[in-house]
């Protein structure tokens, strides 16, 4: 994969977490009375699938920074690669949440601040979740899908029923992680709309980047494990990284 020189991914990974965040997060915000929890993990796995068989022979559609370094990490893109993706996926997320806030400023009543829907802990959370618990509950929902996601193909494309249990897994994970947490497992769809919501929501936001990159990393050793490959763990990794030549 040659993200770093290719423009089409990184211009999938952009419209793909734009669209990503913009649907997900906006269910949630504009329609969340109206479908409730069950509505708001269908239209995040509805709309990972469709970005799936859009743009999955094209980058990938990982449209998360998580999955992107549980990638990298299971030696299946390179660094820059990595690099890239980030930094098109946040600001693709961010350009979402942007367009997000102008329609919901437009609906008569509705409260963006601190809420917006972010992720949160203690108060923050639907159930009163704890901080720990709430660290837990992230690792475990990104470890399960970058698992699935790692199982389900051999690089770090998605080609056609591929596409399926990746978005499956992320309506599983949201159905369960919403009451607690607001379910983020993907750090991009969690920095766009807190952003916005500002307050608490920046406050707690660095659980909701760090967590579902442990995940992640988590979910890479086992799949190694549970599935052993022939190739050299982080091999690409570390082809990207300069090595000092011995002095002659």
């Amino acid at each position: 994969m040659s993200a770093e020189t290719d423009p089409q991914p990184l211009a999938a990974e952009f419209v793909g977490s734009l669209i990503l965040v913009f649907f997900g997060v906006g269910a949630a915000v504009l329609a969340g009375e109206f479908i409730g929890s069950m509505g708001i993990a269908l239209a995040f796995a509805f709309v990972l699938l469709g970005l799936i068989y859009a743009f999955g022979a094209i980058s990938g559609s990982h449209v998360n920074p998580a999955v992107t370094l549980g990638m990298l990490l299971a030696g299946r893109m390179t660094l820059q690669a990595a690099i890239a993706y980030w930094i098109a996926q946040f600001v693709g997320a961010i350009a979402g949440a942007a367009l997000l806030f102008l329609v919901a400023k437009q609906v008569p009543g509705l409260d963006t601040s601190e809420a917006f829907g972010t992720n949160g802990f203690d108060s923050r959370s639907a159930v009163g979740l704890s901080l720990g618990g709430a660290f837990v509950v992230e690792i475990m929902l990104t470890f399960l899908l970058v698992f699935v996601w790692l199982s389900v193909t051999g690089d770090a494309l998605l080609k056609g029923w591929e596409g399926v249990p990746v978005g499956l897994t992320l309506g599983a994970v949201s159905l369960v992680g919403i009451p607690l947490t607001g379910t983020s497992v993907n750090p991009a769809r969690s920095l766009a709309p807190a952003l916005f919501a500002a307050g608490s929501a920046l406050a707690q936001l660095w659980l909701f980047i760090v967590a579902p990159l442990v995940g992640a990393a988590i979910a890479v050793i086992v799949h190694r494990i549970v599935h052993p490959q022939p190739d050299e763990w982080l091999s690409d990794w570390r082809r990207a990284v300069p090595t000092r030549r011995p002095a002659p």
